[in-house]
C-alpha cells in the first residue's frame, strides 16, 4: 500500500467545512505527473497536512470521493495540451472535512517546450455558486458515472453545456461573474465579449493577477 492510500483510508469523509480566511490563496507547484513539489503555508492550513505529508505526493491525495472524475479528466487534457483550466472543485482535508476551490495554473516549460511543472493558485468559490449551481450538477455526473461510466457523464457535461451555449470555462465565469455582480464587488466592469479568450481577463481580476 502507498502512502497516498494510507492517508485516504484513515481519512472518514465529514460533511463539514474547514474554516479558513477565504480572502488568502492556495498555492502548490506539482511536476508535470501531478506530484507535490511545493505547498504555500495556506495550502498545508487549510489542507491539514503537515509539509512533510505533501511533498512527493499525487495531489489527488486531497481529491473528494464528491468529485466527478470527468472534471478531472477535462482539466487534465487541458493542462497537458498547456491550457489554463478554471475549475470548481471540492477537496478533502486530512480531517475528512471540505472545501470548495477555483483553480489557476501557470504552465512551466523546459527549453524543448515540454512542460515540466503547474503552479496553481486556488481561492474560495462563493457557498450560492456551489450550493445552486454546481452541487446538483456535480452529483448528477457522479450518478452518471456509477450507473454508466466517466464516457457518459462526460457525454452528460458536453450536453449540459451545449444546452447552455458556453463551454465550461464560460459556465463557471458566468455563475461567479452573476454572484459578485450582485454583490457589487465588481460593478465598475461590465462582462465584454471581447474579454480574452476562455474568460482570462474575468480570472485575472479574480486571481488579483
Amino acid at each position: 500500500m502507498n502512502q497516498e492510500n494510507q492517508f485516504q483510508n484513515r481519512t472518514a469523509v465529514i460533511d463539514k467545512e474547514v474554516t479558513w480566511d477565504k480572502t488568502q490563496v492556495i498555492m502548490s507547484k506539482t511536476n508535470a505527473f501531478g506530484i507535490i513539489e511545493y505547498a504555500n503555508e495556506v495550502f498545508v492550513d487549510v489542507c491539514g497536512y503537515e509539509d512533510y505529508e505533501l511533498m512527493g505526493q499525487p495531489h489527488n491525495i486531497i481529491r473528494h470521493p464528491d468529485m466527478p472524475k470527468v472534471i478531472f479528466k477535462v482539466l487534465w487534457e487541458n493542462l497537458k495540451q498547456g491550457k489554463n483550466f478554471h475549475a470548481i472543485v471540492k477537496n478533502l482535508a486530512k480531517s475528512g472535512r471540505y472545501y470548495w476551490v477555483i483553480t489557476d495554473f501557470d504552465i512551466a516549460r523546459d527549453e524543448n517546450g515540454v512542460i515540466v511543472n503547474y503552479f496553481a493558485r486556488r481561492q474560495a468559490v462563493p457557498q450560492e455558486v456551489v450550493s445552486l449551481h454546481i452541487e446538483p450538477l456535480y452529483k448528477k455526473l457522479l450518478q452518471i458515472e456509477a450507473a454508466s461510466g466517466v464516457e457518459f457523464s462526460e457525454k452528460y457535461l458536453i450536453g449540459f453545456l451545449e444546452e447552455k451555449k458556453r463551454s465550461y470555462i464560460e459556465y463557471i465565469k458566468e455563475l461567479i461573474y452573476e454572484h459578485e455582480k450582485a454583490q457589487s464587488k465588481f460593478a465598475q466592469y461590465e462582462l465584454k465579449e471581447e474579454d480574452e479568450e476562455e474568460g482570462k481577463g474575468f480570472f485575472k481580476r479574480l486571481f488579483g493577477r
